[in-house]
């Protein structure tokens, strides 16, 4: 018998500094507490910050709820990504927009924003970077991480 690969998930923001990479460490550790198999990364579609781990301030914020960002490092996101990946998921509007850009001709993968699952009534997740509030933005993204894993759970996504 074959076994099912487990989805595939590419959280994207501007730099891959701040919410992609919490996107992607909030969702590991939620997954595994879960038991829901699942493959995470993250990307920016900007390269100002490749290979650089993320903002301080959001790894502090994330150390406070007990999530290690501190290995993962920042990379830009490629066309390829949409061959890679089951499900596509951008930070705002803006990211969202930029995906569709690259994405190759003929190619189905869907992009979703962040804040489509959950509750919060928002769009956009907002950049803490510019704007800070990295703990409501890390809380943010912790519901609409978890209402995403419960459509992954249920068979309803990607």
């Amino acid at each position: 018998m074959t076994r099912k690969q487990p989805p595939r998930i590419l959280f994207v923001c501007l730099g891959n500094i701040c919410r992609s990479p919490t996107a992607e460490g909030v969702s590991r550790v939620l997954a595994e507490q879960s038991g829901i198999d699942v493959l995470v990364d993250g990307a920016g579609t900007g390269a100002w910050h490749i290979g650089e781990p993320p903002d301080r301030r959001m790894q502090a914020a994330a150390r406070s709820a007990g999530y290690d960002l501190s290995g993962l490092r920042a990379r830009r996101s490629v066309p390829a990504d949409f061959d890679r990946f089951d499900l596509i998921i951008a930070m705002d509007e803006e990211n969202r927009q930029e995906l569709e850009r690259i994405r190759p001709a003929g190619n189905i993968t869907p992009v979703r924003l962040l804040l489509s699952y959950g509750s919060s009534g928002r769009r956009d997740v907002p950049d803490p970077y510019y704007e800070g509030g990295f703990d409501a933005v890390l809380r943010m993204i912790e519901e609409a991480a978890g209402a995403l894993l419960d459509e992954i759970a249920a068979g309803r996504a990607p």
